[in-house]
């Protein structure tokens, strides 16, 4: 059986990967970063939507059995070079989000890092994120915000998300953080500027 054929959006970021290196930087995102003192050594982590691994080499670094998934083959092959030429082991998956069977209670941190998702499709890979935590696992979200938009991210809403969606979205998990704010981005060409994001931790109990 033939693969099926790629969307125009998954084409479009296949295509912006294979002109572009480091698209969104080698750093790891802040708030993931702000939250890994939560992270022990053998965890297992999954980075849905991860391109060129910037996130789950960071926590390949701390010693997390790290999955990374993307649609575009691109990314995810930079992030294998790139986890070979600094010694670290990740596994990576070309999938779409919306369609790729979700392990079920699996992992102990998933990071889903600025992932632009229309309404449809957010509520079907939230829904299966939060399924994806092991109990006691953590989920860490930053995406774009909702409202006026300053210097970076969608020039639309419809892939910005607001405090009271996400509530509704994780409504099984334990919320520990949920903010809106302005921050300064500087994560390679893609994220730089001004920007006002959406931020949530939230924990599965059992």
């Amino acid at each position: 059986m033939s693969a099926p054929k790629p969307s125009p959006w998954q084409r479009r970021w296949q295509e912006r990967y294979e002109e572009t290196t480091g698209l969104f930087g080698t750093e790891p995102n802040e708030w993931l970063r702000s939250n890994a003192w939560r992270l022990s050594p053998g965890m297992r982590a999954l980075c849905p939507g991860e391109g060129e691994g910037r996130n789950a080499l960071f926590l390949a670094g701390l010693g997390l059995a790290v999955t990374a998934v993307d649609f575009a083959p691109a990314a995810l092959a930079r992030a294998e070079a790139s986890a070979a030429r600094q010694g670290l082991r990740i596994e990576t998956v070309t999938a779409d989000l919306c369609t790729w069977a979700w392990p079920e209670a699996a992992f102990d941190l998933v990071a889903l890092v600025f992932l632009q998702l229309s309404p449809d499709e957010r509520a079907v890979v939230h829904r299966a994120a939060a399924r994806a935590l092991a109990p006691g696992g953590w989920l860490v979200l930053e995406a774009f915000a909702k409202g006026e938009r300053l210097g970076c991210g969608p020039r639309t809403e419809e892939s910005r998300y607001d405090a009271p969606m996400l509530r509704d979205d994780f409504a099984g998990l334990r919320l520990h953080a949920l903010t809106v704010g302005t921050v300064l981005l500087a994560e390679g060409e893609g994220h730089r500027g001004e920007a006002t994001v959406v931020r949530l931790l939230a924990r599965r109990l059992g």
